[in-house]
């Protein structure tokens, strides 16, 4: 029996998983699809198909979760000023983190730390 889509089914595949790695490792890098196919020794298109096969969403849709989950918990505890979050998680600035943010949770960063 095949497991359903998801991060267990994607850490299962070893090509998959060192891509998984790096990016919760390193979110706050810059990443491009053909980065992370290089990463898991795939072509583009290979790693494409398979990574959104293995975990139900495409590389970079992964990455926003990504990053969006890992905002959410340095907000919660307090974790640095938004800024340092932003940065911490993959963003230039305060700005383009709280547009992101915010279309993700629909919530602002001040206003979802405080809640």
């Amino acid at each position: 029996m095949t497991a359903s889509p998801g991060l267990l089914r994607g850490l299962g595949d070893e090509r998959l998983a060192v891509a998984i790695r790096q990016m919760h490792e390193h979110p706050s890098r810059s990443w491009t699809v053909a980065q992370l196919a290089k990463e898991a020794a795939l072509s583009r298109s290979t790693f494409f198909e398979r990574f959104t096969q293995a975990l139900g969403m495409a590389p970079m849709a992964y990455l926003l979760a990504w990053r969006m989950a890992l905002a959410k918990n340095l907000l919660h505890r307090k974790d640095g000023s938004v800024f340092e979050i932003a940065q911490r998680v993959g963003y230039s600035s305060a700005s383009a983190f709280s547009v992101a943010f915010t279309r993700y949770t629909g919530l602002a960063p001040t206003r979802y730390s405080r809640e």
